[in-house]
């Protein structure tokens, strides 16, 4: 014989529960922490880019004896256009080859005016001197054969448009701006971060006190 139990009666109704509020309360800080990574990654990014910028148009410059200069027209082009950076070093002579780019004085009793073309010839002169021919790139004849005297520097690398960038840093009145810039970033994205570690331990604290 099969006795018949009374089902259980199962309570669908509950109590009123502050469900609501504390999803609305608990996305605040979420979009809080989503918003604090946003700008924590863009400030990071930022810093990482004008670290770049200070490396290749300040520090390793200076600190290889080498010297930045900017591409003013369009005689290197396609290659080297107007706004390219140039980082040239000085080289020995006789290491020069054809196919280097060097950046000479046309104008012995101008020391301020440089060109910067390719070698595409060298003749070496009885005294041991040599002459190089050099043209630009897009230009449709050589320049004026060029003395030895009068080379100061061969291309080590180029950026291409960092030339008005480093011509902007380099001036006086503005060569604090990148430090000062990576100073921001770099306390911008510390503070970012302190404020996510004690976000963290209060969502800790608060859910320990909850037990």
């Amino acid at each position: 014989m099969t006795q018949l139990h009374p089902r259980p009666t199962i309570d669908t109704t509950s109590e009123p529960a502050d469900e609501a509020p504390q999803a609305e309360a608990s996305v605040e800080p979420a979009r809080t922490a989503i918003w604090r990574a946003i700008g924590t990654g863009l400030s990071a990014g930022l810093l990482a880019i004008i670290i770049g910028l200070a490396l290749v148009t300040i520090i390793i410059p200076r600190a290889s004896g080498a010297t930045a200069l900017t591409v003013l027209t369009g005689s290197m082009e396609p290659k080297l256009p107007p706004g390219t950076m140039l980082v040239v070093k000085p080289k020995p002579i006789d290491e020069i080859r054809i196919g280097d780019v060097v950046t000479y004085e046309p104008n012995p009793n101008d020391a301020t005016t440089v060109v910067s073309h390719r070698v595409i010839g060298i003749t070496k002169n009885p005294d041991g001197t040599r002459t190089f021919t050099v043209k630009g790139d897009a230009n449709p004849a050589p320049d004026a054969p060029v003395q030895s005297k009068q080379v100061v520097a061969v291309l080590w690398y180029s950026v291409p448009w960092l030339g008005w960038v480093s011509n902007y840093v380099g001036s006086t009145t503005s060569a604090w701006a990148i430090p000062i810039a990576a100073g921001l970033l770099l306390a911008y994205a510390l503070w970012n971060f302190v404020a996510g570690v004690l976000e963290q331990r209060r969502k800790r604290m608060r859910a320990h006190r909850a037990r």
